[in-house]
């Protein structure tokens, strides 16, 4: 029996962050272990304020049944408050935040409650990959908009041409960013919600970054904007939840009712006692700033070490990442590929990877590798020292 894979999933490559992994095996097999900045996986243990909450919960929703798809209103307004705390914004628990399985499944599906065939969705390049994933499979057509750093890593919407802008339908913005580290202003928010309304597009904003930051904290587009915006956000950096999967979308009613119907036909919620869990989780800060020590204490040692090594200060400002641009004279893959050598193993993921050709067919990853600051501390040392020793300027 010849069995084919559906068109859809044909017209995709593979996963670029399972392309990390299998280099990961092939050193292991090799008997090494490497150090891995692959994929943005914390390392570090989810607090015990949080694992406690949720084995209190386990035993207090023994006979609950199956979460509510939107989640549970407890939860819902625990978000709501802390919300409030962190931006000094009001949303309504009933009608403005669904929870989520973490963020992919929410960004991923999305789009099949937005999008009808041939609409064009405006996608950052370089990117979280369900942006373009979730568009294919909606039937839509991904615009890669490249992200520059000569723009701050901002979006610049002069690049988007006029008969592209009238056909577009969703818009994905990604701050603080992923791969780049850069963040948002006010100034650059109301750009992006006056492009927005010129053309009648919605805004998805993916603030999954908002709490991984080193300098003043990030504001969100809902600080500027409410309608036609829908912002997804996640525990699983904050607070080192990624296998609890649970996060949040809130924003335009009427988006929110769109989201919570195309998930109530496609999945299920999050069981409630890890929506306890998050809830304990978004009622303390502590833990949170402990992070960012934590990975500014990363990414100062790293970065001292590339810069050390001859190559380019790319020192992010938020976010678990940094974008290093590569040695002159090499590409994304030679160097991560350098870095893997047994000498170093050292895991990054090439910038091409993540990022998907212009219009134009430039590739704007090229050039970079991304280095995923989830290693101990003690192992981050390690890697420093690896890269100091190569002196490649």
């Amino acid at each position: 029996m010849k069995i084919d894979a559906s068109r859809r999933l044909r017209g995709i490559g593979s996963y670029a962050f399972a392309e990390v992994d299998k280099k990961v095996d092939e050193l292991k097999a090799k008997g090494i272990t490497p150090i891995d900045f692959g994929v943005g996986d914390p390392t570090a243990p989810t607090p015990q304020l949080i694992r406690q909450a949720a084995a209190t919960g386990l035993e207090l929703r023994k006979s609950s049944g199956y979460p509510s798809y939107i989640g549970d209103l407890q939860f819902r307004e625990t978000v709501s408050s802390w919300v409030e705390r962190r931006y000094g914004l009001k949303v309504d628990a009933q009608t403005e935040v669904s929870s989520t399985i973490g963020s992919k499944e929410a960004v991923f599906n999305f789009h099949e409650g937005i999008v009808d065939p041939g609409d064009i969705v405006l996608c950052p390049s370089p990117g979280y990959p369900p942006y373009t994933r979730g568009t294919l499979f909606a039937e839509g057509v991904p615009y890669q908009v490249p992200i520059r750093s000569t723009n701050g890593f901002l979006v610049d919407f002069s690049e988007i041409p006029e008969e592209v802008a009238r056909k577009a339908k969703l818009l994905w913005l990604n701050y603080p960013n992923s791969p780049s580290g850069a963040t948002a202003d006010e100034i650059f928010y109301r750009e992006a919600v006056e492009f927005a309304r010129k053309y009648d597009i919605v805004i998805a904003s993916d603030e999954a970054y908002s709490e991984i930051y080193f300098e003043e904290p990030p504001i969100s587009i809902l600080n500027i904007a409410r309608e036609g915006v829908l912002v997804f956000n996640s525990l699983s950096k904050r607070s080192a939840m990624t296998g609890y999967r649970i996060g949040w979308v809130m924003g335009d009613a009427d988006l929110v009712a769109i989201f919570r119907k195309v998930k109530t036909n496609i999945d299920s919620g999050t069981p409630t006692f890890i929506q306890d869990a998050a809830a304990a989780a978004l009622e303390d800060e502590e833990h949170v700033e402990g992070f960012r020590r934590e990975y500014r204490q990363k990414r100062d040692i790293l970065c001292s070490a590339l810069i050390a090594a001859g190559l380019e200060d790319c020192t992010p400002a938020a976010t678990l990442y940094i974008w290093q641009r590569v040695p002159a004279g090499m590409s994304s893959l030679d160097f991560a590929t350098l870095l893997l050598g047994e000498r170093t193993a050292i895991v990054t993921t090439p910038g091409n990877w993540i990022s998907e050709p212009t219009a134009d067919g430039e590739n704007v990853g090229e050039g970079y590798v991304r280095f995923a600051l989830v290693p101990s501390l003690e192992d981050t040392h390690l890697a420093a020292e690896r890269i100091s020793a190569l002196k490649l300027a």
